[in-house]
């Protein structure tokens, strides 16, 4: 599958928690406002690079010009791709992770059923402006309507993420083992090779790009030693592909904020 994904923004490190303070006593921030830790590095690194897709997407697609038939394909690969990698995301929460946060936090099962259920209108949501996507990236007349149906679809988004990320994460946190894969790197890569979905070298280069050197070597280091070995290949090759539809530096350095922290 092509790939024509933008970077996330380089990873920063929070202030440490006061003496005697656990972090954990509280529902924690949301992925935009620096989360204190790299665990389920799988669900907020999906989290971190859909808001910074869809914070650049609109312009990108408000700027297309009638002779840039190719970008205008590049768009929307970028975002069928974007798409997909919700989908599997979606597929591994309501499939892998809430069934053991309802056996271990039954008091969250009400919460757990509503993002369920909000999934699936999400992925309903995102199949409808996919079809305006395919109409703009042919008809540039029609760039701006679709770039604000983008941006309902983003804030409509937002407020989902920021429930699991508030409410859910912390507790998450509390029940499942340090040890565990569960909403990890490997376990999200072990989920895209059994489904017909995005490649593991696409949908990695898609969530590492731009995270800072030090963080990148702590996530591969979950993977196996074949990830490791064919990194360097799959990001030369997504930087070659990028660069042509976002410049050489994939716009910004604070577009579409969220980060994971160490």
């Amino acid at each position: 599958m092509p790939i024509h994904l933008l970077p996330p923004p380089a990873v920063s490190v929070p202030a440490q928690a006061a003496p005697g303070v656990d972090p954990r006593d509280t529902y924690g921030p949301a992925m935009d406002e620096e989360p204190v830790t790299a665990r389920f590095a799988g669900l907020r690194l999906v989290h971190a690079a859909i808001r910074r897709d869809l914070a650049r997407l609109p312009n990108a697609l408000r700027l297309l010009q009638p002779d840039e038939e190719d970008k205008g394909e590049a768009l929307l690969r970028h975002w069928t791709f974007m798409t997909a990698m919700l989908t599997c995301h979606h597929e591994q929460q309501d499939t892998r992770i809430w069934p053991i946060v309802r056996r271990f936090a039954p008091e969250l099962r009400l919460l757990l059923n509503w993002l369920e259920a909000d999934h699936h209108n999400l992925d309903h949501s995102f199949t409808r402006v996919t079809t305006l996507v395919r109409i703009a990236s042919r008809d540039t007349g029609s760039a701006w309507p679709v770039a604000y149906a983008m941006e309902d679809l983003a804030a409509r988004l937002e407020t989902h993420l920021r429930i699991e990320e508030r409410q859910l994460l912390p507790r998450m946190d509390r029940v499942v083992p340090d040890t565990s894969r569960l909403g990890g790197l490997a376990e999200l890569l072990d989920l895209l090779r059994s489904a017909d979905g995005p490649g593991t070298a696409d949908a990695l280069a898609w969530l590492l790009d731009g995270v800072a050197p030090e963080l990148v070597e702590r996530l591969l280091a979950e993977c196996d030693d074949d990830v490791a070995r064919n990194w360097p290949h799959w990001q030369a090759t997504y930087q070659r592909c990028t660069a042509p539809l976002w410049g050489p530096t994939g716009g910004t350095a604070d577009s579409g904020r969220g980060s994971l922290a160490e």
